[in-house]
């Protein structure tokens, strides 16, 4: 979609409340996630929100009491209503303010609305209480509720003219999303078995004795649990440093952004690996003031120079 909107024009009363709408749901539910977004220009930011709302009532529906079959009606109503908002149907006066915000950034950025979607299709996913295999089965779902995340946010972002690389900008942000939702997925391990739902490769549990799942706060029997975490955080930190390397084809403040929000999860990942089993007895979160670190080393550009350093020496 191109962009037909200079994306700092003033936007009207009505849009400029449907932001503010959305701009106070990412701050009351996306803990993490608010933190990156609030270094981003005004523009930028308010799109990144709309998003993130409109997300945020996909994954709600998934997660929610409702019966699968209302579930299902639930989130193809909200198909219906993303493609009213890629056509241009949606008006400022429309009564659903996340509608109006994410047409009006919709119109602002090239943002790849097909994500959306595939963000739809992921959670269908687990309303049908899908399982999966192998890593290239969770690969699959991964690439529905993360990956296309990452694209979605490189629309609002955009790259750097004539930045090295750039044709593969959507690609490394697809990887940068996996590497967060398998981190996600470790981190949630206790709570998603409570929910009935397993994400982890029924490959991986089996090879290290967790086929029976995690129901309690200590690890299966004779199980090798450490083992399990520890082989998966080298998969999440081998698709960090991939997706990392989206870094130096941003502008400073999108950078600073996206290296935020990925160095708090990447912390996440470093606090599961010195305690695995902190998983099975609770939520692993970041006290405040580390976010608040996570962010203002981003804002310095240090992983931005860290990553184009190392992208120089493998082109020497």
């Amino acid at each position: 979609m191109s962009r037909t909107v200079d994306p700092h024009a003033h936007a009207s009363a009505p849009v400029q409340a449907a932001y503010s709408y959305c701009e106070a749901v990412t701050g009351q539910q996306a803990r993490n996630f608010a933190y990156g977004i609030r270094l981003l220009p005004t523009d930028k930011r308010q799109a990144m929100s709309a998003l993130y709302a409109f997300s945020r009532r996909v994954d709600d529906i998934g997660d929610g009491a409702l019966a699968a079959e209302a579930k299902k009606q639930r989130l193809e109503d909200t198909r219906a209503l993303l493609g009213r908002i890629a056509r241009g149907a949606v008006e400022e006066d429309d009564t659903d303010p996340v509608a109006v915000a994410l047409a009006d950034a919709a119109r602002r950025f090239p943002i790849p609305l097909d994500g959306l979607d595939e963000l739809i299709d992921g959670v269908l996913m687990d309303v049908h209480g899908q399982t999966y295999e192998t890593w290239d089965d969770l690969k699959a779902y991964c690439r529905c509720v993360a990956g296309a995340i990452g694209r979605l946010s490189l629309g609002v972002f955009g790259t750097q003219p004539g930045a090295p690389g750039a044709e593969r900008a959507a690609e490394y942000a697809d990887t940068l999303g996996l590497a967060l939702q398998l981190t996600n997925i470790l981190r949630d391990v206790r709570e998603d078995a409570g929910n009935g739902r397993t994400y982890l490769p029924a490959d991986d549990l089996a090879k290290f004795g967790c086929a029976e799942g995690f129901h309690t706060p200590v690890p299966p029997a004779g199980s090798d649990f450490a083992g399990l975490v520890h082989f998966e955080v080298r998969r999440a930190r081998a698709l960090f440093a991939e997706g990392y390397r989206l870094l130096p084809m941003l502008d400073r403040r999108s950078g600073a952004c996206v290296a935020a929000m990925a160095g708090i999860y990447r912390r996440l990942l470093d606090r599961i690996e010195r305690d695995p089993e902190a998983v099975l007895r609770g939520r692993v979160s970041l006290p405040g003031r580390e976010k608040a670190y996570v962010a203002v080393r981003g804002l310095s550009g240090l992983d931005t120079r860290t990553v184009s350093r190392q992208t120089a020496r493998r082109r020497a």
